[in-house]
């Protein structure tokens, strides 16, 4: 507060000094700050004392930061999303423009630091701040920051521009008591339009989180979280109810987890979304992940693999017997490198099946087994039942545990082509992980055929693609020859409206492909450690991640900041 009054009386006795002001309007304009916890700034303006560019000026003079003129300044509106509507109005903060990774930002407090700190958080920019006049500040926020009501009905006429038949289909009977809070028309027409838009976005999951006073929704696109939209709080139950309903839900049970699915209808499109409710401090939070078939790539030849990763590969799914195994973090394309497997080798001379726990997508031609724990289907009775059904190729969701692990083990060297993933980080460390688990080295050495470690990364959006310069100790966090990085022409996405100021759009996969040669299943044998593993596998042509991460670098497909986040030296 300190702080805050010794800046009132300095700018009062600037304004006096410089004429602008005499001793009896200063005293006029305290009082009236006193009553209304206004700034001196914007009582002056309110009540027509001094000129606002006055004000301003020496606002701009004192905290040695530029002003600008609001009354000559054009509004962009594609940025005012990137503050939120509360925080513009509390702060009196305006988005001006945007250029590249730099947000300017007109703000009414130049001293408040902390509330720059948080913008940068919140807006993920670079901000370059300027004074503007208090009074026409407000007036832009009042006419440009809407209402949430009023906003909540412009996002949802955006999000049903698309001019597309849409329907959620519903496969449960809705329970009359909560009829028409669940069918009141805004919270149908709300999230009719977040599953509609998102779709359209490419997002993979729609993220609705209850806080205590807001709710917040956020789509995942290309693997990082961007804020949409803040629905109403009075929303919550029937938003929540609405969802529930519609994914065959209990909406009675608000303790405990819940999982189900729903499917959207657009035009000619039948689009899958799998539901997961989880009760937290204030509600349910719910998450949507989106299964849509018009994204998924089943040509392995179009994921990115280099050329002897692509022929060691092909040439072990086409075994007709053996396993291979695809390990790596949630969310890094372990089920679609499978399903683009079984698609490689779906004909009608083979007899395909698959447990998995859930079924992402339907495939035509391939026996699918939902897993359900609660009734005795798990992945081991699901196997042992696969044998009894005269299997060619088997694939399995993953591989949880011995009893797993081992009857797929035996199916693999009995004569059938397994596919099943592991949670492991790397290619290597997933033969030692079989064997920790309980399995036999030697049924590993010799039913293992081959071992993909794999990671997502973001591309660089095509629409603004330009150069990009590092430092030394940027270039050596990579690990590898300096001299070799300094040839290399890095690329970099500048932020736009293509990729929401991101700099990337799309994503692309890093692929660490190891196949199991005579030498490697003889070090298993001798319980070689997974350095000594790897050692060998390098030795033999294969590409660890961060090797094909510097690659898709050098081609300009991605940054050498998403090859550090995502892969270890």
């Amino acid at each position: 507060m300190a702080t805050v009054a010794a800046a009132t009386e300095k700018l009062g006795e600037i304004l006096l000094r410089d004429g602008l002001l005499t001793r009896d309007q200063l005293g006029q304009a305290l009082a009236e700050q006193k009553t209304s916890k206004q700034r001196l700034g914007y009582v002056l303006v309110r009540l027509g004392l001094v000129p606002e560019i006055e004000v301003t000026k020496v606002l701009a003079r004192h905290h040695r930061m530029p002003a600008v003129d609001l009354s000559r300044f054009e509004v962009d509106t594609r940025i005012l999303k990137l503050i939120p509507t509360d925080l513009a109005t509390k702060h009196v903060i305006f988005p001006l423009k945007r250029e590249a990774r730099t947000l300017t930002v007109a703000v009414a407090d130049p001293t408040d630091l902390g509330l720059l700190e948080d913008l940068k958080f919140i807006t993920r920019y670079d901000l370059f701040p300027v004074i503007a006049g208090e009074y026409t500040l407000r007036t832009l926020i009042e006419k440009h920051y809407q209402s949430s009501d009023q906003e909540l009905q412009n996002i949802l006429k955006d999000m049903e521009s698309g001019g597309e038949d849409v329907e959620v289909v519903a496969e449960a009977e809705e329970a009359a008591a909560t009829q028409a809070e669940i069918e009141d028309a805004p919270v149908v027409k709300l999230i009719n339009g977040l599953l509609m838009d998102a779709v359209k976005r490419g997002a993979s999951d729609i993220h609705i989180e209850p806080f205590e006073h807001e709710i917040r929704v956020r789509y995942r696109v290309d693997g990082a979280l961007l804020e949409i939209m803040k629905p109403p709080l009075k929303m919550k139950p029937a938003l929540t109810s609405r969802i529930k309903i519609l994914s065959q839900l209990n909406i009675a049970e608000r303790r405990v987890p819940q999982d189900g699915r729903l499917k959207l209808k657009m035009g000619n499109r039948v689009i899958d979304f799998r539901v997961s409710t989880l009760p937290v401090l204030y509600g349910e939070k719910i998450v949507l992940r989106i299964l849509d078939k018009g994204n998924l790539t089943l040509d392995l030849a179009k994921f990115g693999f280099e050329a002897k990763a692509e022929r060691d590969l092909m040439k072990a799914i086409l075994n007709p017997y053996g396993m291979v195994l695809v390990t790596g973090p949630t969310g890094s394309g372990k089920t679609t490198t499978l399903y683009s497997a079984l698609s490689r080798v779906n004909t009608p001379e083979v007899n395909i099946m698959t447990a998995e726990d859930p079924v992402e997508y339907n495939l035509m031609g391939i026996n699918q087994v939902l897993v359900r724990n609660e009734i005795g289907l798990t992945f081991a009775a699901a196997l042992k039942a696969f044998l009894r059904q005269d299997p060619n190729i088997i694939m399995i969701g993953e591989i949880r545990d011995l009893e797993t692990g081992g009857i797929a083990i035996k199916a693999a060297l009995t004569g059938h082509l397994v596919l099943s993933t592991l949670h492991t980080n790397d290619a290597p460390s997933t033969i030692t992980r079989m064997i920790d688990m309980g399995i036999e080295a030697f049924n590993v050495a010799s039913a293992v055929n081959l071992v993909v470690a794999q990671r997502l990364v973001r591309r660089v959006c095509k629409g603004c693609k330009g150069p990009a310069q590092y430092t030394e100790t940027e270039l050596s966090s990579l690990g590898t020859d300096l001299d070799f990085l300094r040839t290399i022409p890095f690329m970099k996405g500048a932020g736009c409206d293509t990729c929401s100021g991101t700099g990337y759009k799309g994503r692309a996969g890093l692929y660490e492909v190891m196949a199991l040669s005579p030498e490697l299943r003889r070090m298993i044998l001798r319980s070689a450690s997974v350095a000594e593993l790897r050692e060998q596998a390098v030795q033999e042509g294969m590409l660890t991640l961060r090797m094909d991460g510097i690659k898709k670098v050098e081609r300009g497909v991605t940054t050498l900041e998403e090859v550090v986040k995502e892969t270890a030296a």
